[in-house]
C-alpha cells in the first residue's frame, strides 16, 4: 500500500469536512420591548366608559374609555414613608383649583418664602408668617388624601402619596373623568 501524497490527503480533508453541515444559527432572541417613557392622549374623540389604572411598579398612569386605552402618562407616586395605597377606588372629587391644606410653603406678608415645603401637622408657624398651601390643578380624590393632580416629576416616586402628573395629562385626566369613574392603583 502506497502512503497519499500529502497533497491529495489535504485534498480530502478538506472534501469531507466541506461536506458536513453546519446547523443554522439560532436567531437572535428579540430585544425586549422598552416601555413607553412619554405621555400621550388620545382619547378626545372616543367614547365608553372612563376607567384609570395606576401602576406604581411602572410610575405610570393609563386612562381607558369603554376598555380601550386613549392615555398613557409619567407619574410621581408616593415617597417611602407616603407611599400611594394599592386598591380599588372611585374619584370622589374634582376640583380643578385644589390647593393643599397640610403641604406648602411658610411665607411673610409680602409673600416671600420664609420656610419651603412644610408639612402644617409637624413644623410650627413662624411668627409673622402665613400658610400658603401647594397648588395641586386638576386634582381628583379618589381615596382620603390621595388624589391626581399636575405636579413635580423628578422621574421616581417622590410625593406625599398623591399621584402628579404633567399638567396637560392631568387635564386630560380630569377633563375625561367624572366623579366615580374607577381608579385602580396597582404595587
Amino acid at each position: 500500500m502506497k502512503p497519499f501524497p500529502c497533497a491529495t490527503a489535504v485534498a480530502l480533508l478538506f472534501a469531507v469536512t466541506a461536506c458536513t453541515t453546519v446547523p443554522p444559527a439560532k436567531p437572535a432572541a428579540p430585544a425586549p420591548k422598552r416601555p413607553v417613557r412619554h405621555s400621550y392622549w388620545i382619547g378626545d374623540g372616543d367614547t365608553g366608559a372612563p376607567s384609570i389604572r395606576i401602576v406604581l411598579s411602572e410610575q405610570r398612569a393609563y386612562f381607558y374609555k369603554g376598555g380601550k386605552l386613549v392615555g398613557e402618562s409619567v407619574i410621581s407616586s408616593g415617597k417611602k414613608g407616603f407611599d400611594t395605597p394599592p386598591g380599588n377606588y372611585k374619584v370622589i372629587q374634582k376640583d380643578k383649583d385644589h390647593v393643599s391644606n397640610i403641604y406648602g410653603d411658610y411665607v411673610d406678608a409680602q409673600g416671600n418664602i420664609v420656610k419651603k415645603n412644610v408639612d402644617v401637622t409637624k413644623d410650627p408657624l413662624p411668627p409673622g408668617a402665613t400658610f400658603q398651601g401647594a397648588k395641586m390643578p386638576f386634582f381628583m380624590r379618589f381615596t382620603g388624601g390621595y388624589g391626581m393632580h399636575a405636579g413635580y416629576l423628578p422621574g421616581y416616586a417622590a410625593s406625599h402619596g398623591c399621584v402628579r402628573m404633567p399638567e396637560t395629562m392631568a387635564e386630560h385626566f380630569f377633563d375625561a373623568a367624572d366623579t366615580d369613574t374607577p381608579v385602580t392603583v396597582e404595587p
